[in-house]
């Protein structure tokens, strides 16, 4: 298991030798490169994965900025005036001479908007109750009554039978980025009808996709958040991702995408069981991102 970052407290004026924040800089390297070997040996192939490229796609961050460690803020990094994080941006000198550390207060006063708005989203999200009865309907809500799709992959059920799934279920999707790519056929079958200006106020944990965003909001904050944390965000991403593929309509088996049949009893429970565990995990994570960045205390 990769070493747990600094609480608040460890963080406070904290000097990282030059031994230590080097052997955890190389974990992370290659920790990052473990992660992200697949996509990139198919991206050299010239080979897709619709599963797997889609947290490189849709969040447009690269494995080479994954694999960048940053301490988070409040570290001091002892003896790395030569590193070239020297010339990455957010960083400067340190107290201590030849030393350098996140420049958080630069940041938060350049990207002030921004921040306050992760840091509302974060909080609002984790005190909310989680909802755990939409079963990954989203994904079929975008291919109801659609002959073409945004996929090239083959439904599992063939189109009429998808379609019966979605009208035979209640449509309770929170999540604008999901809910803004339902046909025109579906989107008046929502429950909710989301907007960017409602999303904190209907992102709740009991959602895959607003789960999977929480390694988007580390990633955002970028060199303030601890690369341990923004790579355990990345695994809950793609975790998650694996589920909501196996869960939709699509037929997943030969990219290793067992279905999850939700349009059965057995499946219905299944993905509740697991979004349940993703629920609490991403609860954890947004709890040490706000730890990390916004402490209160």
């Amino acid at each position: 298991m990769p070493a747990a970052a600094p609480t608040v407290a460890e963080r406070a004026h904290a000097v990282l030798a030059a031994d230590d924040w080097r052997a955890r800089e190389h974990a992370h390297a290659e920790r990052a490169d473990a992660l992200t070997a697949g996509h990139r040996a198919r991206a050299a192939r010239g080979e897709k994965h619709p599963i797997e490229d889609f947290l490189f796609t849709y969040y447009s961050y690269s494995p080479s900025l994954l694999r960048r460690w940053h301490p988070g803020a409040g570290v001091e990094l002892a003896e790395a005036s030569g590193d070239p994080r020297a010339g990455w941006r957010w960083y400067a000198a340190g107290a201590t001479p030849g030393s350098l550390i996140v420049d958080a207060d630069a940041m938060r006063d350049e990207k002030a908007p921004l921040l306050h708005a992760i840091e509302r989203m974060l909080r609002l999200t984790a005190a909310r109750p989680a909802a755990f009865g939409c079963f990954g309907l989203h994904e079929w809500a975008m291919v109801y009554r659609q002959a073409e799709h945004r996929h090239s992959v083959p439904l599992r059920l063939g189109q009429a039978a998808t379609d019966e799934v979605v009208e035979s279920n209640d449509l309770r999707c929170t999540h604008i980025d999901a809910y803004r790519f339902f046909t025109a056929d579906a989107t008046p079958r929502n429950r909710f009808a989301p907007t960017r200006d409602t999303q904190p106020e209907l992102e709740q944990p009991g959602c895959l996709h607003a789960n999977m965003d929480v390694y988007k909001w580390a990633m955002r904050l970028g060199p303030l958040v601890p690369g341990e944390l923004l790579l355990d965000a990345f695994e809950l991403a793609r975790d998650i991702r694996l589920l909501d593929m196996r869960a939709s309509p699509y037929d997943m088996a030969p990219w290793g995408g067992e279905p999850v049949r939700i349009e059965e009893p057995a499946g219905k429970a299944e993905y509740v069981r697991r979004q349940r565990g993703f629920a609490e995990r991403a609860n954890a994570l947004r709890g040490r991102i706000l730890d990390a960045v916004f402490p209160t205390a």
